[in-house]
């Protein structure tokens, strides 16, 4: 981590929601993000993540009954990362979410935000941070008024969440709301900053496995990692299971 980065908290913050399983964890993550949106009047934007955990939460946005009573008509779907792939590439955040997704329920195409990597990290990160400010309507973040109504994250074995890895120099942006990260393998990839993904009414961080549960271990002790400098605006919540709970 920089030392341009904010101190990290001494403990893994926010609230700890710990399942039975997967499954029962993947329910209530897609209950917590559907009550985010409805709780939410008028223009509701959601930040998106990939990965394999998230997969099931999608999945049942996708089915009855979350499809029958989500405000799809009011939506907006952005994306915390990408990797520099096509759009219908096996590696795309976005290609997982649309075949799980997107391809199965009610969205106005023109809700739909995927990142433009594909065009390079550079170019990929300053076209979404154009996208990113249009639909916010300003240049800069506003006190009181958070980008998203609700943002989900992963965690990495080695700490890092959406494309911010330990060591990368986007760790460091505190001025783009989007930065590229060529440094990321076997494809470089675009990322939202830490003041984008903090401009977040809500945050909840997906883990499962007992892969996971070392990292979480190294939260909790205040280690200064990518993932403990998410302080949104709002709250955390932490939904995991009991193979990954700390």
């Amino acid at each position: 981590m920089t030392a341009a980065a904010a101190r990290a908290p001494r403990s893994l913050p926010g609230r700890r929601v710990v399942l039975a399983d997967a499954e029962i964890m993947a329910r209530s993550a897609a209950a917590w993000l559907l009550n985010r949106v409805l709780d939410t009047p008028g223009r509701v934007a959601v930040c998106l993540s990939g990965g394999n955990t998230p997969r099931p939460v999608y999945a049942l946005l996708a089915k009855p009954p979350y499809r029958d009573c989500f405000p799809w008509d009011r939506v907006h779907w952005f994306w915390g990362d990408e990797r520099c792939v096509p759009p219908d590439h096996p590696r795309s955040n976005f290609a997982m979410v649309r075949a799980v997704l997107l391809n199965h329920v009610p969205i106005p195409p023109a809700h739909i935000h995927p990142i433009a990597a594909a065009d390079g990290p550079a170019r990929g990160a300053a076209t979404y941070e154009d996208e990113l400010k249009g639909f916010y309507g300003a240049d800069a973040f506003a006190s009181g008024r958070p980008l998203f109504a609700a943002t989900l994250l992963g965690l990495g074995e080695d700490g890092h969440t959406a494309s911010l890895f330990p060591g990368v120099a986007a760790l460091a942006e505190r001025v783009h709301w989007t930065a590229g990260v060529p440094e990321a393998k076997p494809e470089a990839r675009v990322t939202l900053t830490y003041p984008t993904l903090n401009c977040s009414a809500a945050v909840a961080f997906l883990a499962t496995g007992p892969a996971k549960r070392p990292i979480l271990h190294r939260l909790a002790r205040g280690e200064d990692l990518p993932a403990a400098h998410i302080q949104p605006v709002g709250n955390i919540t932490w939904f995991l299971d009991r193979d990954a709970a700390p």
